[in-house]
């Protein structure tokens, strides 16, 4: 009897000075000094799917494990898989080059087959075809259909010679020649998706050092792919995901239902890029209502600023929801034009209060080193945030350097105007800016700074201080506490910077 494939869905040590990466799936990468593991859904998805297809899989994500290379290589070489399939991203696409290389070289007699998937090699997928012995790059956001596609393939004899069997958007070697079969498509139905295998993920490695979570343990899902906006130009996942597709609400419902009987779990982050509106979310609010889940778990979700009523924000309340993430980005109206944000800043600062009167907790992220920007107007996006947070209409905040990723519009607008200082794929890891700016390149991770010094304002303290109400609040604030300090030490150079900020932001 022919032996299955053996797969590892595989995330190796990427071992730093930096601290911990922010890899797995992450629409921005970073290094944190305080480790956070978020849970890579489609992977998950990718791992459920090609096990119940009769493969044999192993979770391999040595980053959460905390493993050295080390002993990832020596546990690698021991189960000795036929494909391992590895997420990258820009700022350590060279290293996962490095780490291919080692894999072949390993023994003469194991050459696994390697796969890379992720927005960097969908971008620029022959780049990686080019400069490792990879053996397949699979391109665009629906990589666990592709996947399992591909496995299925390489049940069939030497993938080159069964080529007509794979579907669009993977890369894949025929000799000495580089071929494909064309661009990705997402016709996949997400709905014939099974749940995920939490346990053969190991979910709990991702359920506690997540900063998103206010109750433990908790754990991700994502009801579409990924954005009903998609228009953004700095955001490398629309890439991936060019066209947005949805679950249904009833398939959530579900799922949050499994999560809560089976595993524990008291919160969920919901990481689609935007959570559904309209008919879909009511529905889905009215399901938690009835079944009674909204009193056992907190819900977490992206949204975007003008997309909800005061109503609808109510609803989500009385549901269950408890954060709600809003790309900021720039407090400049020109900018946000420029990023194709499609709201205004009276939005903004509306779509805060209004959630935060309905009882939600808005978590802003606000990015600095536009090239455009003066000094002047990336301080007035710190006046903005500040005052959020002070007044309480922002619950929390995610500051970060505007770093463009290849794929994105911003990536290209950058290079046909000069504006990028490298092209070198390890300067993005937001250790720095990779973009000129018209003021000091180190007065970048300055201003990110000031945004997360604003948790030490008197103003801010008390806030937070008065809103605890139980013992998950103070176990929250504590944990908080050091995300916080962890990101002040993420952006330590900024410390050598000497401008000084004044005044406060003045809503119209």
């Amino acid at each position: 009897m022919k032996k299955k494939t053996r797969v590892s869905i595989s995330y190796p040590p990427l071992e730093s000075g930096n601290g911990t990466p922010l890899l797995t799936q992450n629409r921005q990468f970073q290094w944190f000094n305080s480790p956070t593991y978020i849970y890579p859904v489609v992977p998950a998805y990718a791992a459920t799917m090609i096990e119940r297809d009769g493969f044999e899989v192993t979770w391999d994500d040595a980053i959460a494990e905390e493993k050295s290379y080390a002993e990832w290589l020596r546990d690698i070489y021991r189960r000795r898989p036929d494909l391992i399939a590895i997420e990258s991203k820009t700022p350590v696409i060279k290293r996962h080059w490095g780490i291919i290389r080692d894999l072949k070289g390993l023994d003469p007699d194991w050459k696994p087959m390697v796969a890379l998937m992720g927005d960097h090699v969908t971008a620029l997928p022959g780049e990686s075809m080019e400069e490792s012995p990879v053996d397949f790059v699979v391109t665009g956001g629906d990589y666990d259909f592709l996947l399992l596609n591909l496995c299925r393939v390489m049940e069939e004899g030497p993938v080159d010679e069964n080529a007509a069997l794979l579907e669009p958007g993977i890369w894949y070697r025929s000799g000495a020649k580089t071929l494909n079969t064309g661009p990705f498509k997402l016709d996949h139905d997400l709905n014939r998706l099974p749940l995920i295998d939490r346990i053969l993920t190991r979910w709990r490695l991702y359920s506690e050092k997540n900063g998103n979570y206010k109750r433990l343990p908790g754990a991700y899902t994502m009801a579409g792919r990924d954005c009903w906006w998609a228009k953004c130009s700095f955001c490398s996942w629309t890439t991936l995901y060019p066209r947005y597709r949805v679950r249904t609400p009833e398939s959530l419902l579900e799922e949050a239902g499994r999560l809560v009987a089976d595993f524990g779990v008291k919160e969920i982050m919901d990481d689609t890029g935007t959570f559904p509106t309209g008919k879909w979310l009511k529905t889905f609010c009215d399901g938690m209502i009835g079944t009674g889940l909204n009193k056992k778990i907190f819900l977490d979700c992206n949204m975007r600023f003008g997309a909800l009523t005061k109503d609808d924000y109510r609803l989500m309340k009385k549901a269950g929801f408890r954060l709600l993430l809003f790309g900021i980005e720039s407090a400049n109206q020109s900018t946000l034009g420029r990023l194709n944000k499609g709201v205004t800043v009276e939005e903004i600062i509306e779509s805060c209060r209004s959630a935060r009167e309905a009882g939600l907790y808005p978590h802003i992220t606000i990015m600095f080193g536009y090239p455009w920007e003066s000094c002047d107007e990336a301080e007035n996006t710190i006046r903005l945030g500040r005052y959020l947070l002070k007044k309480g209409y922002a619950w929390t905040v995610q500051a970060t350097v505007v770093i463009p990723y290849p794929g994105t519009p911003l990536f290209n607008y950058c290079r046909e105007n000069g504006y990028l200082l490298t092209e070198d794929w390890d300067k993005y890891d937001m250790r720095g800016p990779v973009i000129r700016t018209p003021y000091p390149a180190e007065d970048v991770p300055r201003l990110v700074q000031q945004i997360y010094s604003t948790a030490f304002n008197y103003e801010f303290l008390l806030r937070r201080i008065l809103s605890i109400r139980d013992a998950d609040d103070i176990r929250y604030f504590l944990r908080a506490g050091g995300k916080v300090l962890g990101h002040l030490l993420d952006f330590k150079g900024a410390r050598k910077a000497g401008l000084k900020m004044h005044g406060e932001y003045a809503p119209r």
